[in-house]
């Protein structure tokens, strides 16, 4: 669009002067752009542009980039609704690990011998707050209801308990946590609860799941999304062939991990995703995105 804001009527007449199909009437394109918003559709319409000068190949239509717009929406909020559950079942695991062996130490997020001094103090980088100092302040406390009554109750405390600060960390902050524990058996137990061998393997498909966890939350595009890096690979996921980075191959380490929480869940989630992409293949534009984009075969 430019550098200036446009209305409606000058955003369909660009679309039409670039080649795209506007296979609606047009109060429904004007629904469309004031809903969803030009800039956004653009995610969606740029894999049917052609050039550098946003023209779009022929027999491009607006119906096909709608109708990619809300396959990415609502597989943003089936991923959500199993990522979630890794994600408790994760938390859940360094709680329970971590406290148990160190009973002596309730908030042993804060405590150096548990855990690194990187986490805690940032000492690498002395000028910047460390993650636990971004993390735990006034306001992360007044916000969550039980960390506000633990410090109202024991006023002489810097940190409440692992097991009720632990539940107020983002998934990330949570992962993050987890890579600087100093204890390597622990470790190794939250792995392999989670059918990994290898924490560091562990480590690099767990970032995977976070990032797209975070996709999801904040409505980024997912139908062409890549890992930054290769997912490691071990022996229970079935990459194909060479992808380790496509949608399709972080679908595959998430049934993996759900495989190591519950069957039942893991069969759910492929079901579901099956359905999803196999209703959303009637349209031949979207299937072949899901074939080529998504490598979802």
């Amino acid at each position: 669009m430019g550098d200036k804001a446009t209305n409606t009527k000058i955003q369909i007449e660009t679309l039409k002067e670039r080649g795209l199909n506007l296979d609606y009437s047009e109060d429904d394109i004007k629904d469309f752009l004031l809903d969803i918003g030009y800039y956004r559709l653009g995610f969606y319409w740029h894999h049917f542009e052609i050039d550098k000068d946003h023209n779009f190949a022929p027999e491009s239509k607006l119906s096909d980039v709608i109708a990619l717009y809300y396959l990415d929406v609502d597989l943003r909020h089936l991923l959500l609704k199993y990522l979630n559950r890794i994600e408790i079942h994760f938390r859940t695991k360094v709680v329970y690990y971590v406290s148990n062996k160190f009973k002596d130490s309730p908030a042993w997020f804060a405590d150096d011998t548990i855990v690194f001094d990187y986490f805690i103090h940032n000492t690498t980088f002395p000028f910047r707050k460390s993650m636990l100092n971004r993390v735990y302040t006034e306001e992360f406390i007044t916000n969550n209801k039980t960390l506000k009554k633990h410090h109202l109750n024991n006023s002489g405390e810097d940190y409440a308990p692992a097991w009720k600060t632990l539940e107020f960390f983002t998934f990330g902050v949570l992962l993050n946590l987890f890579k600087n524990v100093r204890d390597v058996d622990i470790k190794k137990r939250v792995s392999q609860s989670f059918g990994v061998l290898n924490p560091s393997k562990f480590e690099n498909l767990m970032s995977t799941v976070v990032l797209i966890r975070n996709v999801c939350s904040h409505g980024d595009v997912l139908y062409d999304f890549k890992t930054p890096r290769g997912l490691s690979v071990v022996p229970g996921i079935d990459f194909k062939g060479s992808d380790r980075s496509s949608l399709d191959a972080c679908i595959k380490v998430i049934a993996y991990f759900l495989e190591n929480i519950s069957m039942n869940r893991k069969n759910d989630f492929l079901k579901d995703i099956d359905d999803l992409l196999t209703k959303n293949s009637i349209n031949p534009a979207v299937k072949e995105i899901i074939v080529d984009k998504i490598n979802y075969k």
